[in-house]
C-alpha cells in the first residue's frame, strides 16, 4: 500500500492516483467518522463541527480562499456564548494562569513518583525544589490578593512553570517562537473555562507579528528579564 507510510497534514488524506503514486487530497467532511457530543469542536467561524476531522476537512476544501485562511479551531466543545474579557479580568489572568501551570507540574511530579514518564529527570529535579517548599499554595480557588502575595514572596517557584509551558508548546519547529497553531492545543482546551485567554495571547504579541517570542511570553506572565 503506497499510502502506508505517506504522511498528509491535517485535513488531508492519502489517495493513490492512476500511476499508483500516493498524494494528499482534501478529506471529505461528510466521510469523517461519527463522533460523540463531547468530541464536537467550535471553529473560528462560530460553527460547531462534529470533530476536528470535519473542521480541518472543511478548511482544506476552502484552501486559497479568505474563509479558508481565517478558519481555525477556536475551542473544544460545541459553540456557545463566550463573554467578552474585561480589562480587569485580563489583568488578573496571569495570576491564575501562573498558579495553574505550577499546579499542573505538581500533579505531574506526584504521578511520576510512582511511575516515571511524563517529566524528564532534569524536569523532575527542577519541580522537586518547588514541590518541597512548604510555602506553596494548595491547588484550588484563591483570591487575587493571595495569588499576588505568593508570587511576590515565592517568585522563584513560578519562573520554571512559565518556561516549561512555553517549551511544551514550541515544537513545530522548536524556534523560540510560538505560532497560532502551536498555541492552539492550550488555547482550544481553555477557552470555555478561561474566556480571557484569546485576548491575553493577542496582547502578549507586543510587536504584532503574529508570533509570541519567549521574551514576550515571559513579560506577559510577569517574569523579569
Amino acid at each position: 500500500d503506497p499510502c502506508r507510510n505517506f504522511h498528509c497534514k491535517r485535513g488531508k488524506v492519502c489517495h493513490v492516483d492512476q500511476q499508483e503514486k500516493p498524494r494528499c487530497i482534501c478529506q471529505d467532511p461528510a466521510a469523517c467518522p461519527s463522533t460523540k457530543d463531547y468530541e464536537h469542536v467550535c471553529g473560528t467561524d462560530n460553527k460547531t463541527y462534529e470533530g476536528t476531522c470535519q473542521l480541518f476537512g472543511t478548511k482544506c476544501q476552502l484552501e486559497g480562499t479568505k474563509m479558508g485562511r481565517q478558519l481555525h479551531l477556536d475551542y473544544m466543545g460545541s459553540c456557545k456564548y463566550i463573554p467578552p474579557c474585561t480589562d480587569y479580568e485580563v489583568d488578573q489572568f496571569p495570576l491564575r494562569m501562573r498558579d495553574w501551570l505550577k499546579n499542573i507540574l505538581m500533579q505531574y511530579y506526584e504521578r511520576d513518583l510512582n511511575t516515571s514518564g511524563i517529566l524528564t529527570e532534569k524536569q523532575r529535579n527542577k519541580v522537586k525544589k518547588i514541590y518541597q517548599s512548604d510555602k506553596r499554595l494548595v491547588a484550588g480557588d484563591h483570591t487575587v490578593e493571595l495569588l499576588l502575595h505568593d508570587f511576590e514572596k515565592n517568585y522563584h517557584m513560578y519562573v520554571y512553570p512559565v518556561h516549561w509551558q512555553f517549551h511544551q508548546l514550541d515544537q513545530h519547529p522548536a524556534d523560540r517562537l510560538l505560532t497560532h497553531s502551536e498555541l492552539a492545543p492550550l488555547r482550544a482546551s481553555l477557552v470555555p473555562m478561561e474566556h480571557c485567554i484569546t485576548r491575553f495571547f493577542q496582547e502578549c504579541d507586543g510587536d504584532q507579528d503574529k508570533l509570541i517570542a519567549l521574551k514576550e511570553w515571559c513579560h506577559c506572565f510577569g517574569i523579569k528579564e
